[in-house]
């Protein structure tokens, strides 16, 4: 996997891949991390060192990252960590 950093471009390939290939852990990132109870649709919108934004049922939700994003590739291991660390009743 390349590491480059988190560009506008790279922030939307990141987003492209996750809602067209990881749109249930999107949904999940936004019943776990974001405190949505049902949501209905989710879409990631952004990708930032900082945060991750979420579209959710046509609102804005941002989840803050545990810590500050250095690459693409930091990026891909705290999604995944992410995902890894909710209960499996979130996903």
């Amino acid at each position: 996997m390349s590491s480059d950093p988190l560009t506008p471009d790279v922030s939307a390939r990141i987003c492209r891949h996750m809602n067209g290939d990881h749109a249930e852990a999107v949904m999940n990132y936004a019943r776990y991390y974001g405190g949505i109870k049902d949501p209905q649709t989710a879409k990631m919108i952004l990708i930032t060192s900082e945060t991750m934004e979420l579209e959710v049922d046509g609102d804005a939700l941002e989840i803050k990252f545990d810590h500050t994003l250095t690459d693409s590739e930091d990026a891909h291991h705290t999604l995944v960590a992410m995902l890894k660390a909710m209960p499996k009743s979130s996903g």
